[in-house]
């Protein structure tokens, strides 16, 4: 972009014959204005009114589904499954009088929502990682004096140097409450 201000100079009627303008070799190498055979010159771009959803959105939505559906096909059979002489059977006396359905129903939502494969799972049970309080690597040390973790020697070496109130700075940022003797 020319700065403000900058104006052209025009050719004058004096320069002669005009000659014409070369284009610069980046013109010349330029694809801009050949046509692409792999683009579809009809494609127009169809934008959805429909948002996607998140992953827990539609495991929510498919769960209420599969408990819709089993609802409909337990009040189906009831209805429908009556014997000839028109006595329930056991499993339909069972199904009318079991008080226990909403746990069962609770039951089965919870062993589905512990599945790994789940994102509603609780917390890990693996220990968890401690990291280093200087660094932020990975800290398999820990000071027996100081209780700060550290990831190598040097950090080692570095904590030997700490003062005792900048010591519990460190300690304080990682939230551990210290406790003076």
């Amino acid at each position: 972009m020319p700065p403000k201000g900058f104006q052209r100079r025009k050719a004058n009627a004096s320069d002669g014959a005009s000659t014409p303008q070369i284009p610069s070799l980046a013109e010349q190498l330029s694809y801009l204005e050949n046509p692409r055979p792999f683009k579809n010159p009809n494609y127009v771009k169809k934008t959805s009114a429909r948002r996607s959803k998140n992953l827990k959105a539609v495991l929510t939505q498919e769960r209420e589904r599969e408990r819709a559906e089993r609802e409909k096909r337990r009040l189906e059979k009831i209805e429908n499954g009556m014997d000839v002489d028109g006595e329930p059977s056991i499993e339909e006396e069972e199904v009318l009088t079991c008080e226990c359905l909403p746990f069962w129903s609770a039951l089965t939502w919870v062993i589905q929502s512990l599945l790994d494969t789940s994102i509603e799972a609780p917390p890990s049970l693996l220990p968890q990682k401690h990291y280093c309080d200087i660094t932020g690597l990975e800290a398999p040390y820990t000071d027996p004096a100081t209780k700060l973790r550290y990831h190598d020697k040097s950090i080692y070496e570095l904590i030997k140097g700490l003062s005792a109130s900048s010591v519990k700075e460190y300690l304080a940022a990682r939230g551990v409450n210290s406790i003076v003797k």
